[in-house]
């Protein structure tokens, strides 16, 4: 059974042109093709990029948080209560006035005092000033380096400048050294996205994020069999032309620097529609839509590849809209801040009752006045794009 399915899955007709079989793609006269077997380095590479990014995120990103002044605040304990915390976890953690009232019922306590837990309890869930910053510089460092170094690989090929070059002697295309290197780290950063989505910040487009990386790992391993290795170059490099601009700007808006994040968000915005709304879609996708029907005619691995594509390119019309939602706040003067991301509650109350009666005591710590002033002016630094 698992040998039929094996070769159901390998069949010729489904993956290559009706002419082609795989006996075509092995290595023969000086050229070297790629290989299936191939992609299981990506696993390696992705270990080795999460434990780099490990060691990155506690030296160089918390040196550079340490020097943009960027450190964790202070957040405010809650008083462990069960009953509060296992409807947190389970039920809701914005639970509704009617649910405020039974719980303050279950626990003895004012709804003022199970409002209050439950914000607390909402930003201590929360991540950092300092881990969102770390994250950024690690992305940031990547995306860079992978734009640089596709940009090595291709800027001195013809197919780079005239994108019929793409198919040109298709499949009998060797591969480079810097083309198997390009991708093998490439596929490894993605694999480790997703490895790490457990731990990384969680924005409002988890989901979308996640589509994004499982087709883009179905795109890089479908092209990487398949010999599509310099259209899918292209597709690699369109996608890191603009995203160190995003990382740059939250990097810059933790460390409340606002003039500087908003030009790095309007330089990003700029890439962002530049390559994935009209390169991508109207020189990419037209590239591997058009010009491979005047060498063969579609097959299944052809609408594959291409779906793929399509996928992406809806995820980049998503972001896009947010983008928009963005630019739009910022041009009427408003705080401008990603639609994508939580904002860290503030408790006014508590500061009323600092000022009133001294020391508010929460269970495991005190906050005074000059405390809540502070992390609410660290709040207003930070409520912008992340």
């Amino acid at each position: 059974m698992l040998d039929l399915a094996y070769e159901w899955f390998w069949w010729d007709r489904l993956w290559l042109p009706y002419n082609l079989t795989w006996t075509d793609l092995e290595d023969r006269d000086g050229r070297v093709y790629a290989k299936a077997g191939d992609l299981c380095f990506t696993l390696p590479c992705a270990v080795a990029l999460m434990v780099l990014r490990w060691l990155f995120e506690r030296s160089v990103a918390t040196y550079f948080a340490h020097l943009l002044g960027i450190k964790d605040r202070v957040r405010l304990k809650v008083k462990p209560n069960p009953v509060l915390e296992e409807s947190f976890i389970s039920s809701s953690k914005h639970p509704k006035q009617s649910e405020i009232e039974t719980l303050a019922k279950r626990t003895e306590l004012t709804a003022r005092q199970v409002e209050r837990w439950f914000r607390r309890r909402r930003n201590l869930a929360r991540p950092s000033v300092l881990k969102k910053f770390r994250e950024a510089c690690w992305r940031f460092t990547f995306y860079l380096v992978a734009f640089v170094a596709g940009m090595a690989v291709l800027v001195d090929k013809p197919w780079f400048y005239d994108l019929r070059e793409t198919w040109k002697g298709f499949p009998i295309q060797t591969m480079l050294p810097s083309q198997y290197w390009y991708y093998m780290i490439e596929m490894g950063f993605y694999w480790s996205l997703l490895f790490s989505v457990a731990s990384d910040v969680k924005r409002k487009d988890f989901k979308e994020q996640i589509i994004h990386h499982v087709a883009t790992i179905m795109l890089i391993s479908f092209s990487w069999c398949t010999n599509y290795i310099r259209a899918g170059t292209l597709v690699m490099a369109v996608h890191d032309a603009s995203d160190y601009f995003l990382e740059s700007a939250k990097m810059f808006n933790y460390a409340g620097w606002k003039t500087t994040c908003n030009v790095l968000f309007i330089m990003f915005a700029i890439a962002f529609f530049i390559t994935r709304l009209i390169i991508f879609p109207f020189w990419i996708i037209h590239c591997t839509v058009i010009y491979p029907l005047e060498i063969y005619p579609p097959f299944f691995g052809y609408y594959f590849f291409n779906g793929i594509l399509v996928v992406l390119q809806l995820l980049h019309i998503f972001w896009a809209f947010l983008i928009l939602r963005m630019a739009l706040k910022f041009m009427t003067g408003n705080i401008v801040e990603d639609e994508r991301s939580d904002r860290e509650e503030t408790d006014d109350s508590e500061e009323d009752e600092t000022v009133k009666n001294g020391p508010v005591a929460n269970g495991h710590g005190t906050a005074t006045a000059g405390t809540g002033a502070g992390t609410a002016a660290l709040n207003n630094n930070h409520r912008k794009t992340e």
